[in-house]
């Protein structure tokens, strides 16, 4: 990661061909981005003709786009009871994982899913087991399995950061070492990490991912406010300042000593153009960052 750039992207469409991801980024001033590897409600993968991934990577170089993101699709639920789900979520996972090192990318986001009422532990045991399958896998992709913190709503994993702790140990020694982690600014503020200017979401984060699994593996942030209040397990993004964590807080965020380094990617509400708004707030927000904590 790189110490001097700073690293500001959004999700982007590969809508008309994966390579288009990259001229939209860039028409957006972004240094970095995410995409999905294919439709992000549907089951079957994309595949990507050969020249269409020589022109992703050969943008993503001339841009300097890199590092960029791949982020799993939805349907899959790596915590899944369900043995016909979780084998598909699973292979999926897999599927993804190479996707992703055959466009170039070293970092594959993914959601864990839910335990649908069979309980956390169990949940936790499947995604870890997914996770490890996937990276065991693919020994020669040279992919990191980013696992985000979701919002809280009923029978997610991976809702608390001790819980992510928990997860990660059990995902073993050996492939954690390819296992990471994906902070989503407005899923943490929904589960009651505060991150309102004088709340103290962020240093309770900082401090439950330093117990174990240590603030080093934090390789990106999700930059997205919440339409909800703070503990409300609302998974509802909103504009940047525009939201209950709003531009005090963002600020402080984006400008801590621990996470200013680290690329940070904007999911907000696909609205007008909304897009190169959020952008600018961000870059403005760095530029207003006084006194960092």
């Amino acid at each position: 990661m790189s110490k001097n750039k700073f690293l500001l992207g959004v999700h982007v469409s590969i809508s008309g061909g994966v390579h288009l991801a990259v001229e939209r980024a860039a028409a957006l001033g972004c240094t970095t981005f995410q995409i999905f590897p294919s439709n992000p409600r549907g089951w079957r993968q994309k595949t990507h003709p050969p020249e269409d991934v020589e022109r992703f990577k050969l943008g993503v170089t001339r841009a300097g786009l890199e590092p960029f993101f791949v982020h799993m699709p939805y349907l899959p639920n790596l915590a899944a009871p369900d043995d016909e789900l979780y084998e598909k979520s699973a292979a999926a996972l897999t599927e993804a994982v190479e996707t992703t090192a055959s466009l170039g990318g070293r970092y594959l986001v993914t959601h864990l899913g839910s335990h649908r009422g069979a309980g956390v532990e169990l949940g936790r045991e499947r995604a870890a087991a997914a996770i490890r399958r996937a990276v065991e896998a693919t020994p020669r992709a040279g992919v990191t399995v980013l696992m985000e913190n979701s919002a809280g709503k009923s029978n997610q994993v991976g809702t608390t950061f001790t819980e992510l702790t928990a997860l990660y140990k059990i995902i073993g020694k050996r492939s954690r070492r390819r296992v990471g982690l994906c902070v989503d600014t407005c899923h943490a503020h929904a589960m009651g990490y505060d991150l309102a200017a004088g709340g103290d979401g962020l240093e309770r984060i900082l401090a439950e991912i330093d117990g174990f699994i240590g603030v080093d593996n934090i390789r990106l942030l999700h930059l997205n406010d919440a339409k909800a209040a703070a503990g409300g397990g609302l998974d509802r993004h909103a504009h940047i300042g525009r939201g209950t964590i709003g531009r005090e807080g963002f600020r402080r965020l984006i400008n801590h000593r621990t996470l200013r380094d680290l690329p940070m990617v904007l999911e907000t509400p696909q609205e007008g153009d909304w897009d190169p708004k959020n952008v600018r707030t961000v870059k403005r927000l760095r530029e207003e960052r006084g006194v960092a904590p």
